[in-house]
């Protein structure tokens, strides 16, 4: 029987973002990607080397019962149980015995915002219930769902359908037949291809005229695309309709959702909790809270993205962010803020049609149309909560529908943070959540012109709650308004204009601004002493599932910003060289702008293999929306790339010009990976090591960067690093000489190995109740490129 965690300190002069007196506090950790391939077992393998690399915790990505063949772990379906693809309890126990007896502890991420409800759907208990019971169903209270839907009065609507219902149906494509359900007990149902759906009580005699029978059921099968003209009718994770929103702020929904986590916190087998997406849900901070006090005050950090100049909320109950914002500050440190305007120009010359342009702009029209193509079910939820409030305001109900939507929309463009906090009833917000909203009210009124005030303003007082108080539909839409928040930032900006504006790459990742161009010394100091003020044990990374590109492509890309003459003069003649050889079609494509991003990720990765590149860049290139996306692919644009990229491969003249850059850059860059690595594992936090990052890694986004990890090699490296330097932190007798800076990574992993050596031996300098971070003077000529700080025990 698990013991009891007792509550968390509260103690005067207990810090407020330290766990509760007694719990671990990780001093650093290593991230590693669970799939099916990868699975627990593996990942016991690799303890002892995680142990003599000096790391004290495994950080393990979400381990719960998801999809079948899950490459990540973030679709749960059923929070009972542990993913049997990984190897189940059994391997999990095992995973955990092995830790212990390396004295390693365990950090788990998990997933309160959403549950999978993909194909089969008899594998989600929740979501299977609710099909067949509907309103009446135990888990009704998990799901947003608005059963009143004029289109779909009782009904959830499954956007599952390769064509509309009627053409499935004339071609028999649902079919009746004996099947399982949810527990595994035989029952019948209604099959489409790989999609099962319950057929309700009281309804099996209907089962040889399956119209019939669907009319009686809870939910609507529909054609795919009917989403795009606004028609959904529960919350989803961002635009994905296979991830269904749950409400963990329902006491029950959490306990039920949480219980085997927080049995494993209880037991030890966990110290610590990352928590994915917790701007989706409907009262971040109050789950954080509730969270804090169900793990006894366990160490607990947050996806939080902050974007430039926000603070997290510090009266949350958590230590800290997963580190984006530490990354943004690393990256900024290594760009050469002298590159920007010369940079800048040569990318308006190379790519013409972001002549005038910045990156806001981009941002805006990529806002513009998430919220038009994307997100119109969420829109049209929010606008149809503001037209029942208008009738109780007096400015409100003398306005159009299309005025308030057209208001809506720019105000959420507006928005340029996650989201504001605000929740149903408060009566004293903070003033950054008043800032955030009266800022983006300003910033609407701007763009849409005097004529839009009264809509605009009428917006604003609806999402601070203060148009119709009482009403359930306003205290709806405070919410619901604040969860569409974030799903236009990271579709907008992440996933949109990180994909569209290419100036300089390495500042186009999570959290970042691509249009604030380096960070200063005095920034990062500034920013470092506020850190270990107020949040000491948040997570740093340079490097995750989630980033656009490794630390060690940053570090390269970076080096552009202070070569940007050689670097114009190289791009220039290879662009000129693939025209007259022609490479690109009769259309001129790839356009510019795409092609820019293929120059600077063949620098950024090389070498890189062909297939990688062409997966790449059919992936960044759908992602931007411009030519081509993931719902309305153009054959002749994708191939335009892929042909360019085949012609480049095939011309041994610019690989060996390319090879020859890179050549030049490669150290440069390798330094500046030393560099952000050495301070993300001195400076005030708790690092992560992304798998496979101990060494040099030159992986891209998804999937690129979760391909199987070479760990036999890494091995192999540390013991040579030893036997050659010693396993002490420092070893007088053999440190005249250190690893050479090469492609070999040895450097990179004596570096890793020693700091985090350092700071499990000594982890009072680093997260003890004593830690400290003391900037260091520095003077001479090139003083502005000097990080020096110290760190102490005392």
């Amino acid at each position: 029987m698990a013991a009891e965690l007792s509550p968390p300190s509260s103690s005067p002069n207990h810090h407020p973002h330290r766990p509760a007196s007694g719990r671990p506090i990780p001093v650093s950790t290593y991230r590693v990607q669970l799939r099916k391939e990868f699975g627990f077992e593996k990942a016991a393998e690799q303890v002892d080397y995680l142990n003599r690399l000096g790391v004290t915790h495994l950080y393990c990505s979400p381990y719960l019962q998801a999809s079948p063949n899950s490459a990540h772990g973030y679709d749960v379906v059923d929070h009972r149980k542990i993913n049997e693809e990984l190897g189940g309890q059994e391997g999990f126990n095992h995973l955990s015995q092995t830790l212990r007896k390396a004295s390693l502890g365990a950090i788990a991420d998990i997933v309160p915002n959403h549950v999978s409800v993909s194909d089969p759907e008899n594998l989600n208990p929740y979501w299977w219930s609710l099909l067949k019971h509907g309103r009446t169903s135990p888990y009704a209270s998990w799901f947003d769902v608005e059963w009143d839907h004029p289109a779909l009065k009782d009904k959830v609507i499954l956007p599952v359908l390769g064509s509309p219902l009627d053409e499935i149906l004339s071609k028999g494509e649902l079919k009746v037949e004996d099947g399982v359900g949810a527990d595994g007990k035989k029952e019948l149902i209604i099959r489409y291809w790989s999609h099962v759906f319950p057929i309700a009580p009281g309804t099996e005699s209907l089962k040889n005229d399956v119209k019939a029978l669907l009319e009686k059921q809870h939910y609507l099968p529909s054609y795919w695309r009917k989403t795009m003209t606004g028609t959904l009718n529960y919350r989803r994770f961002f635009d994905v309709t296979t991830l269904a929103g749950i409400r963990v702020e329902d006491p029950s929904v959490f306990a039920q959702s949480h219980a085997l986590i927080l049995d494993q916190i209880k037991s030890g087998q966990l110290d610590g909790l990352r928590v994915d997406h917790p701007d989706g849900l409907a009262d971040p901070k109050t789950y954080v809270d509730r969270l804090s006090e169900a793990t006894g005050g366990s160490w607990i950090v947050i996806e939080k993205i902050l974007e430039e100049g926000e603070d997290l909320p510090g009266g949350w109950k958590c230590q800290g962010t997963s580190g984006y914002d530490a990354l943004i500050r690393l990256t900024g440190l290594i760009v050469d803020a002298e590159g920007e305007k010369p940079l800048t120009e040569l990318y308006q010359k190379f790519a013409g049609k972001f002549k005038g342009q910045d990156f806001p702009k981009v941002v805006r029209d990529s806002k513009n149309l998430i919220l038009e193509k994307s997100l119109v079910a969420e829109v049209e939820r929010l606008v149809s909560l503001l037209v029942i409030i208008q009738k109780d305001d007096v400015v409100g109900r003398e306005l159009s529908r299309e005025g308030i939507k057209k208001a809506l929309v720019e105000y959420l463009t507006s928005f340029d943070v996650y989201r504001a906090y605000i929740q149903p009833n408060e009566t004293n917000p903070s003033p950054q959540s008043l800032h955030t909203l009266n800022h983006a009210a300003e910033l609407a009124e701007q763009n849409l012109g005097p004529q839009f005030e009264r809509e605009i303003d009428f917006v604003y007082r609806a999402a601070l709650g203060k148009v119709a108080p009482t009403s359930p539909q306003q205290l709806e839409f405070v919410s619901r308004f604040q969860q569409t928040c974030g799903p236009v930032m990271a579709k907008g900006v992440e996933d949109t204009a990180f994909y569209r504006y290419f100036r300089l790459t390495a500042l186009n990742e999570v959290g970042g601004d691509p249009g604030v161009f380096g960070k200063s010394v005095e920034e990062f100091h500034e920013a470092s002493i506020q850190m270990q003020k107020e949040w000491p044990l948040s997570m740093t990374t340079l490097s995750t599932h989630d980033t656009k590109r490794s630390e060690d492509v940053r570090a390269r890309l970076a080096v552009l910003s202070e070569v940007v003459g050689e670097w114009g003069d190289v791009v220039s003649k290879w662009s000129e060289y693939a025209r007259e050889k022609g490479w690109k079609g009769g259309d001129d494509l790839p356009d510019a702008n795409t092609e820019y991003l293929v120059w600077q990720t063949v620098v950024g990765c090389w070498p890189i293999e062909k297939e990688r590149l062409v997966g790449y860049l059919e992936k960044a290139c759908r992602e931007g929306k411009v030519f081509t996306t993931h719902t309305e692919q153009s054959a002749d644009f994708e191939n335009s790339v892929k042909h360019f990229v085949e012609r480049l491969y095939a011309d041994q003249q610019i690989l060996e010009e390319v090879e020859k850059f890179v050549t030049r850059i490669a150290p440069y860059g390798r330094i500046n990976s030393l560099v952000q690595k050495v301070v993300q594992l001195l400076m005030p936090g708790v690092p992560d090591v992304y798998q496979g990052c101990e060494i040099e890694d030159y992986s891209l986004v998804d999937p690129d960067n979760r391909r199987p990890v070479d760990y036999t090699s890494r091995r192999h490296l540390l013991d040579e690093l030893d036997r050659e330097f010693g396993s002490a932190i420092i070893n007088d007798s053999k440190t005249n000489h250190l690893p050479q800076i090469d492609a070999s990574g040895r450097a990179k992993l004596f570096v890793v190995s020693r700091l985090l050596r350092l700071r499990r031996d000594r982890p009072d300098l680093f997260v003890g109740d004593g830690a400290s971070y003391t900037p260091l003077t520095v003077s001479g000529e090139e003083e502005r490129r000097v990080l020096a700080f110290g760190r102490s025990g005392e």
